[in-house]
């Protein structure tokens, strides 16, 4: 469910799109072993259990593309994948907020996530991932200000919408619609979306394509 609209063929060249060659490039733990930026680029950021890693699996009808794991703060890396053999990049950024692991560490994945954020021109927008059960918090509101100084757009996407009621999903979206109005560099639309299910995938998929 989401409240953009997009056409059958705007669907379908997304669905074809992913289906093609997605592959793991490399792992970035600092500032000179970015890749270079010559090419469209998206990113994902959420909080760690946010279902991120499965997101991104789903999305490319992968099961083991990203790392998920039960243990939060796993990804520590900024996780670079190539789409297409060189249509864009698709970059993992470590999950914040319920780190299991020291406050230094934590503090230093922010810090190389703010400057990656600012030294890539071709980055067009960064998915901003929100469990659907608990709504926009405190944690996310501050990295999406992080991202208001950044200058970077972003777009909120839902997530595991199949683990609450249908009725709730459309309170959810506007909660966070709500949530959205005094960010400056947020995308108004929001996509829900479910890993499991499928749901929202389609529309993540042809909002990407818009981009690429």
């Amino acid at each position: 469910m989401t409240d953009s609209v997009f056409t059958d063929e705007q669907i379908e060249a997304g669905r074809k799109l992913f289906a093609g060659p997605v592959a793991f490039v490399k792992g970035v733990v600092s500032l000179d072993g970015l890749p270079l930026s010559d090419r469209p680029e998206f990113a994902f950021a959420g909080r760690s259990n946010v279902g991120k890693s499965s997101l991104i699996n789903a999305l490319c009808n992968r099961k083991s593309l990203a790392r998920a794991s039960n243990t939060p703060g796993r990804t520590q890396e900024i996780n670079f994948f190539d789409v297409a053999e060189g249509r864009f990049w698709m970059v993992d950024l470590p999950g914040y907020g319920f780190a299991d692991a020291p406050k230094r560490n934590v503090d230093t994945w922010s810090q190389l996530n703010l400057a990656y954020l600012r030294r890539r021109p071709k980055l067009q927008r960064v998915f901003t991932l929100v469990d659907s059960r608990r709504g926009v918090g405190d944690v996310d509101l501050g990295v999406m200000e992080q991202l208001d100084s950044a200058a970077v757009q972003y777009q909120v996407v839902l997530t595991k919408t199949d683990k609450i009621k249908k009725s709730e999903v459309a309170e959810v979206i506007a909660a966070t619609k709500a949530a959205l109005m005094k960010q400056p560099a947020a995308h108004p639309h929001v996509i829900a979306t479910s890993s499991e299910k499928g749901l929202g995938l389609p529309e993540l998929r042809a909002t990407i394509l818009s981009l690429a």
